[in-house]
Formats: C-alpha cells, structure tokens, sequence
C-alpha cells in the first residue's frame, strides 16, 4: 500500500537498465488481479480540501454580493438598483435601469467654443475698443487664450478651430448661440426637429455621421427607474421638482478663464449680449433628484432621444430616436443604429433571435432522434475503422507529404509573382516551367539529344531554343500549318526561324507591332497566341516590379521554400524508416476500434464526466461568485487628481520586443494593481488652486487567498474528474485486451473496471491529479503576476511572466501525458502512482519511437472521426429535420446538430485516442513478456501476430550477433 508522501521510495526498478524488460510474470494472464488500495494517505488530503473549500465558501456567503459582478454601473462605477454605493456614492435603490443622460460637457463643447474664440470674444478679451479695457490683462494669459482657440499657430493646433463659423457682432453671437443652444435645450417638438435637421442652425454637428458614429461620447451611462425617463413621463410630483442647470466649462478645460472673464464681465458695448447669451442660452431643464440621484449636470436628457430595454431582466438600454425625429435624421440614423444598437436593429435581433429560438423547439423531436442517430454514425463509423483505418492513415501520411510540397511550392511562387499577376497564373507559369524542364532534359537524355541553347536577350528575337509550350502550358501550333494568325509563316519571316512549332519573337525591321518576348500561336481554339518562357527559366524578371516589393522579404520567402521542401524530403525519409511502426499503430487503430465497436457502453464514462464536470462548474462558480465581489473599501484611492494622467496613467504603442525611453509608461493611481480600477470626471473638482476633477472607482472583483483556495480545489476537482475517468477506460481495456474471445462482446468490462478503480486506486487517482492541478495553480498565479506586472507597467517582467508560462504549460501537458499511461500502468500491474509514474516513463523512453508514431497517426484518426461524425450526423440531421417539419426553416436545426454531432465525436474519439495508449502499452506487456517465453493466445489477433512477428525477428537479430 502505498500514501500520498511515501510511494515514491527507490526500487529495484531503479537499477534496471531501460533496454530491459520491466513486467512481472504475474501480468502473464493480464492485468494482476490481487490488488491492494494504492496511494490511499491522499483521499483524507482530498477530503480535507472539500472541506476547506466548503467553509471558505459559506464564510463568503455573508460578505460577499455576485450581482456586483453583473449588475449595470453608470459612469463614475456606481451599481443601478442598490442601498448603498461604495465612497458614498448615489442611492439606486429605485433606479434599477442603466440608461442615458446628456454629456452637457460634449453636447455644448463646439458653441462654447464657437462663443469664447468668436472675434467679438477676442475683441472683449484681448483688445479691448475705445475707452474699454480688455478683460484680460496678462501678456501670458493673452498667448494662451489665443493658442487655446486656435487664432494663432501654435503647438496645440493644427489649423483653425470648426466651429461653424465666426461671429463678428455681439448681436450676431447672441442670435447665433442662442438659436443653436435652444435646439438643445427647449423640449418642443419643433427644436428637437431642427436638432437633426441637416438644414437646422445645429446641421453641421447632429446631422452629421460624424456625431452618431461618436454617439456615446454626448451621453453619460446613468441609473434611472426606467428606461425612458424624460421630461415627457415623469408624474406630476416629479414635474415640480425639476432642477435647472447652467452650463459652466470643467475647472480643468482650457477655455475656463475666458468663460469666467466674460461671465463676470461689467456690461459695456463690447460684452453686453455675450454675457446676456451665458447668462440665458446656456440654462438647462434636469431631472428631479428622486428620478435621478445625481448633480442636475448628469441628468439632462438629451432631445429627440428615447430608450428601451434590450432585453427584458439585462436592466440596460438602448437607444432609439423619437418619431419626430426620424425623418429630419434620414441616413444618419442608419449609421447610428450601426454603432449604437438603435431600434430597427435591435428588434431585427431580437425577431430573429425569437425565430430561432423557435425553429429550434419545433423541431425538438428531431433533435432527440438525430442525437440518437449520432450515437449510431459512432459506432457504425468504429465498426468501419476496422476495415478502412489503414487506408485513412495511409491517406493522412500522402496528405501531409502533399501539403509540404504545395507549402514549398506556394512560399516558392510568391518569392516571384509579379506586381499585378495573378498568384495562380504565376502558381501554373512556374509548374509549367518546371515540367517542361524536366520532360526536355529527360527526353534528351533518353534519346541522346544534344541540347539545345535557350539563350534569350532584349526582347528574344534572336531566341533559337526548342521550348513548345505557352507560360500557362498550353501546347504551340507549328508555324507554318497553323491558319488562326496566317500572316506569321516563316516566308514572310525569314529570319526569325520560325521551325515546327518552336516559340520565337517573329517580326522584320520596320515593324510596328512586336511583342516584348517570345510567344507562339496556342493549340487551343479560346486562347490564339501567349507568351513563353526559355526552358528552364522557372521564374522570369519582373520589368512592372513584384507583388513582394522587398527583396529581402522575396529572399526569405525563396529560402523558406527550399526549408519547407527539405523537411518535407526528410519527412519521407522518416516515413520509409517507420514503415513497420506506421503499420503497427495502424494496428493498434483497430484494435482500438474493435474495443469501442463491441463496448459501446464505455462512452458513457465520458459522457457522466461532462454532466459532472458542468455540475462542478455551475457550483463553483456560484461559490465563487461570492468571494470575488468582496471588493474591500480601500482597494482603490478616494482622493481627486488633477490630471487624467495622474489618475489612469500613460500607456505605451512599443511593440513587446522595443525598449527605450519613448517606450516608458507609468501607471495611474486608479489602475497601479489588478485586477485595476477606473476613472470617472466629477464635476466638482474642489476648491484649490488646482482643479482636481478626475476620481476612481474599484472593479468588479478581486482576488484574494480565499479565492485561491476555491481556485485550487477546483482545478484539483477537475483534474480528478479526467484523471478518473481515464483510469476507468484504461482498465476496461486492459481487461478485455487480455480476455478470452468469447467474452469480448461484453458490458461487463466497463463495470468491472470502474468497481476495481472505486476499490483499489481513488488514492492514485487523487495523488496524479494533485500533481497537475498543483502545476496548472502555478501558470495561473504566474498570469496572475503578469497582469499585476501590466498593471504597474514593467515590460520586462511581463515577458519573462509570459516566458514562465509558456514553459509550465509544457510541463503540464508532459505531465498529462505521463499521467495517463502512468494510470494504464495501475490498471495493468495494480502498483501505486509513483511506482506506476516510473514504470510508464521508463517504458515510453525505451519505446520513444513508437510511442510518437502511435501518438500522431492516432491524432490523424481522430481528425478523420471528427469529421466524419460530424458530417455524417449533420447530412442525416437535415434530412430527418426535412422529412420530420417540412415547413420549417432548416438552417437553426442543422446548426444546433452540428453542435450535438461535435460532443458525441469529441465523447467518441476521447475514449477511442485512450483506447488506443492502453492497448500500445498492454502490446509492449505481451512483447516484452513474450522474451521470457510467455504466450498470449486470448489477445486480440491483430497483435498476436506482430507479438510473434517482433519477437522472431529480434531472435534473428540475436542469432547473427
């Protein structure tokens, strides 16, 4: 008996040479039926690890809220529909919507600035007129008010600022702000017209795809009792306690200074109706708190607008626009809808959703029957693997030699391809090419033929070579017989040599027409003449330039072709030398299939895996979901910062592999750890000298010990649910790989095998699926460094976190793989996991080669299954789904058993790959036990041959040694 601490002590097996035989004489009649409990000291670990998870669980049960990791937030990261907000945000409890407001900010942005950087502005602010001061006095102030606007070059701009237009009169600016600002604030019918009328004083910003393309920017995301909330719905209480809100520029915003100069403003010639116009145009109706918990700022509904749920219980909206809006909109709207999700567009979704949805239930009894028929497609699809495995490796090892070659030749033809050809016309040139080079050296060869110079210069004229074929490979007609092109014969050429049927540039001095190479008058009636190539030319100069400009790159792609040819010349080589280990996984192949033909209730294993597998899932996860919404209150900083950069940070456009100083970047406050926080904009940005409007908000979740805790025995679940099942399969195919013929067609190994394992061996099966979920812990906290290496910005230890990754994936894979036939080792000798991890790595080092051929033909079957079941269960699913609801629209039907038809191949071919390594390594038992003089008569006969045949040939060898 062996524990979870202790079973891996040294043996004589340690001593034994790898060239040896390993297996006792107790495994001449099978695997050994005297077991003992194994590894058995690891269940009371594994139970304690449930119970740790249990009470890690319930003890998040009190603090922690999952609806924080679903429920809508609005923009400064508070949750809709809750008591309480962190850092004393707004109360929600009767706005359960996310829906929107307007971004004043945004929406005013260009009248304001239309307003402060208008000539009458500058004029008031900078120049002043006679016997009026300008309100600005400062020289530096002056530069930058004009920089800001934009009314002189400098650093900040590009050109003048679109605002739509200068305003020149203080009677002008007032006519022209306020008809602009009272689409935005009046709530007629009228105004919200002209809003989006590309004919409206408002044309050139709401009309335009511009805006709806940039929509979300003029809306903030708000919690609301529903989601059309607006001036129209509210009740009656509501309507008395509407706000007012007097737009004002962000403390921070450029253009602030100016704004306050002209706000406060004595009244004179120059301001007295900009002032008027700040004072009056730039006022808007808001929300009632009790409607919307926020500053009236935030709760400005924006004109014309109106929402919907997306779906009923998401608690989130959409956007639509009002019925007297639509026809001033026109195409705009299309591209509104296109990025904002807009009415027609989500009711097209959610019709066809619906219909879907639909189509699906109706045809419910023919997706019972199709699953059925797809377990059906398995089995017939195994019982003919028997017969037909050979030639569907055969048929994947020519397969992969074609596909090296067509990569060779695609890598090849592209390092050539002219600017503007076609890259199968230059694919067709090249083959061509070659083929005609080829048959003429051949043809030479044979006959003796001296060869023939195929010099060619300037445009070939003096070409005197005996090519017979078109660039693309069409056949040449001989000059003189040929009537398409009658005036070319070699009398009225006589010095072009026009011979047989030899390609050549044919015309006399004089001439206009002439063509820029060889060429030859085609055989073929659709195509009268083309051009040719000198043989043995296979890529000829581009004059127009290539389809790759560089000729580096074109080098590189050249060279790649002759790597991918050389592996692929190698690779015929190995497939020469393997020949017998090719055909002796071929046998493996059936005798898998033969196992899963005539036990077909070994799919099941797999099958009750998955239910409890998704069953783990749904459980952990709703556990977990408690742990990871315990955001703690301090997690993110509750100061205000000055600068958006302070607050988020900088980020860097580097590529992974560039360094230096123009690739620095520096975390932000809110974002300096993971899992990383946001940042919102208050309007209130403080009372210092400094404005400090940028704020944070925490993220949805955290990750914290207990979380890992619950993480570890999840993976350690997981991993036992596979390794379990594996174990199982494996000793179900032991069993009936060595039993007597008449038994074979049997239930009874599957139960057999899974009483042994419930018996004997969950200790195994606990301690090897420790080991990869300890492995698989450990990439993830390693991911989990990484993005805290992201989070404060480090390159570097993000590249060497990914590095480390990449390298424990790998081991986990190879322990995988380890684990796997060290469970088949326990099936056939009974021994612990240690011991059974040492016998299987010592067997697969003597049987390396074999092994890796098994492996990847094993891989080719199951692609190969995976089509066919998949195919043939989709084929038959359309026909039942036709024969069954004739009426009905197919298409949803056949997808959903494409889906089906993909788990029960998957369920198959998993069960068939681990049929395949048991029955390899139960052929090794026999082979090696065989050299001590055993015989196996009740194994399948398949390998009862190549049992006797290795073993005479070895005897052989031994003989002329």
């Amino acid at each position: 008996m062996g524990s979870c601490c202790g079973c891996c002590g040294k043996t004589e097996e340690e001593n034994k040479k790898l060239n040896k035989a390993s297996f006792n004489d107790e495994l001449k009649d099978g695997p050994v039926s005297k077991r003992g409990c194994t590894d058995i000291f690891c269940l009371p670990i594994f139970i304690i690890a449930q119970v740790v998870f249990i009470v890690v669980t319930i003890a998040g049960l009190s603090d922690g809220d999952p609806t924080k990791l679903y429920k809508p937030r609005d923009y400064q990261g508070a949750y809709c529909g809750v008591d309480e907000n962190w850092n004393d945000g707004p109360v929600t409890t009767d706005q359960p919507m996310l829906s929107y407001t307007m971004n004043v900010t945004s929406a005013v942005d260009t009248m304001m600035k239309q307003l402060v950087c208008s000539s009458i502005a500058q004029q008031a602010l900078v120049e002043g007129a006679s016997g009026i001061s300008p309100l600005i006095t400062s020289v530096d102030e002056q530069n930058d008010y004009l920089c800001d606007c934009c009314i002189t070059p400098c650093t900040k701009c590009t050109g003048s600022l679109e605002v739509g237009g200068d305003l020149t009169t203080g009677s002008s600016l007032q006519s022209t702000i306020t008809s602009r600002m009272s689409d935005l604030t009046s709530t007629s019918t009228d105004s919200v017209s002209s809003l989006f009328s590309p004919s409206g004083s408002n044309g050139d910003l709401f009309s335009a795809t511009s805006f709806w393309n940039e929509a979300t920017k003029y809306f903030n995301q708000v919690c609301l009792p529903d989601c059309n909330t607006n001036f129209n719905n509210i009740n009656t209480t509501a309507e008395s306690q509407l706000r007012n809100y007097t737009y004002t520029p962000a403390p921070d915003d450029a253009l602030y200074g100016p704004w306050q100069y002209l706000l406060n403003a004595p009244e004179n010639d120059l301001t007295s109706e900009i002032v008027a116009t700040i004072t009056s145009a730039f006022t808007f109706k808001a929300l009632p708190k009790s409607v919307c918990p926020y500053e009236a700022a935030q709760c400005v509904p924006f004109p014309g607008m109106e929402f919907s749920e997306i779906a009923s219980g998401l608690n989130r909206c959409q956007f639509e626009l009002a019925a007297e809006v639509v026809s001033a909109v026109g195409s705009a709207a299309a591209a509104s809808f296109s990025s904002l999700g807009g009415e027609a567009f989500a009711n097209a979704a959610s019709s066809s959703f619906g219909e879907w949805m639909g189509d699906f239930l109706q045809t419910l009894d023919s997706f019972f029957v199709v699953s059925t028929l797809a377990f059906v497609v398995g089995i017939v699809f195994l019982v003919l693997l028997r017969f037909f495995i050979g030639f569907c490796v055969w048929l994947s090892v020519g397969a992969t030699v074609f596909f090296f070659f067509l990569g060779g030749l695609m890598a090849f033809v592209r390092s050539g391809q002219c600017a503007n050809a076609d890259f199968f016309d230059s694919g067709t040139q090249t083959v061509v090419a070659v083929a005609v080079a080829a048959s003429t050296a051949a043809t030479n060869a044979v006959t003796g033929t001296e060869t023939v110079s195929e010099a060619l210069t300037g445009d070939g004229q003096d070409y005197r070579g005996v090519q017979t074929y078109t660039k693309l490979g069409l056949g040449c007609a001989k000059w003189d017989e040929q009537t398409v092109m009658s005036d070319y014969t070699s009398t009225n050429y006589p010095n072009s040599s026009l011979t047989a049927n030899y390609c050549r540039n044919p015309y006399n001095d004089g001439d206009w027409h002439k063509a820029s190479t060889i060429w030859c008058i085609t055989d073929d009636p659709e195509t009268k003449w083309q051009e040719c190539l000198p043989i043995g030319v296979i890529q000829p100069e581009c004059d127009g330039g290539y389809a790759v400009s560089s000729e580096n790159a074109r080098k590189a792609l050249e060279i790649c072709a002759y790597i991918i040819w050389g592996i692929g010349g190698v690779w015929i080589l190995i497939i020469f030398c393997l020949f017998n280990r090719i055909r002796l996984a071929i046998a493996l192949n059936k005798v898998a299939a033969q196992f899963l033909s005539t036990n077909v209730t070994v799919v099941l294993v797999p099958a009750i895996q998955a239910v409890i597998g998704i069953l783990w899932c749904v459980a952990w996860m709703a556990g977990a979901s408690f742990l990871l919404s315990q955001v703690p209150s301090g997690y993110t900083p509750t100061e205000s910062y000055a600068t958006y950069e302070e607050a988020y940070g900088t980020t860097s456009s580097c590529a992974f592999w560039e360094f230096g100083d123009g690739c620095s970047a520096t975390p932000g406050a809110c974002n300096n750890k993971w899992p990383t926080g946001s940042v919102w904009k208050d309007t209130d940005c403080g009372t210092g000298t400094t404005a400090k409007c940028w704020k944070c908000y925490p993220p949805r979740y955290v990750l914290d010990v207990r979380f890992a805790c619950s993480f570890f025995v999840f993976l350690w679940n997981n991993a036992f649910n596979v390794a379990l099942g594996q174990m199982i399969i494996a000793m179900a195919v032991s069993l009936w790989f060595f039993s007597q013929d008449k038994g074979k067609v049997s239930a009874s190994f599957v139960r057999r095998g899974v009483k042994t394992v419930f018996r004997y061996h969950l200790g195994t099966v606990a301690f090897g699926s420790f080991i990869i979920a300890v492995v698989q812990f450990i990439r993830y906290l390693m991911k989990y460094f990484e993005k805290q290496a992201a989070a404060q910005k480090n390159r570097v230890m993000v590249l060497v976190l990914k590095i480390m990754q990449c390298c424990i994936w790998c081991l986990e894979n190879f322990l995988k793989f380890l684990n796997k036939n060290a469970y088949i080792q326990t099936a056939l000798l009974g021994t612990n996991f240690c011991t059974s991890a040492k016998k299987a790595f010592y067997l697969i080092l003597r049987n390396a080669i074999r092994f890796a051929t098994a492996a990847a033909l094993t891989g080719a079957v199951y692609l190969v299954g995976f089509v066919c079941i998949m195919a043939g269960t989709t084929v038959l699913g359309y026909f039942v789904v036709r024969g069954m609801h004739d009426e009905i629209n197919p298409v949803i039907p056949v997808i959903s058993y494409i889906a089906m038809s993909y788990v029960v191949s998957k369920l198959f071919m998993n069960v068939f790959n681990l049929a395949v390594s048991t029955c390899l390594q139960c052929f090794l038992v026999c082979e090696e036990m065989a050299e001590k003089g055993h015989t196996f008569e009740d194994i399948p006969s398949v390998m009862k041959k190549w049992v006797k045949s290795n073993i005479k040939s070895k005897g052989s060898k031994d003989e002329a040694k």
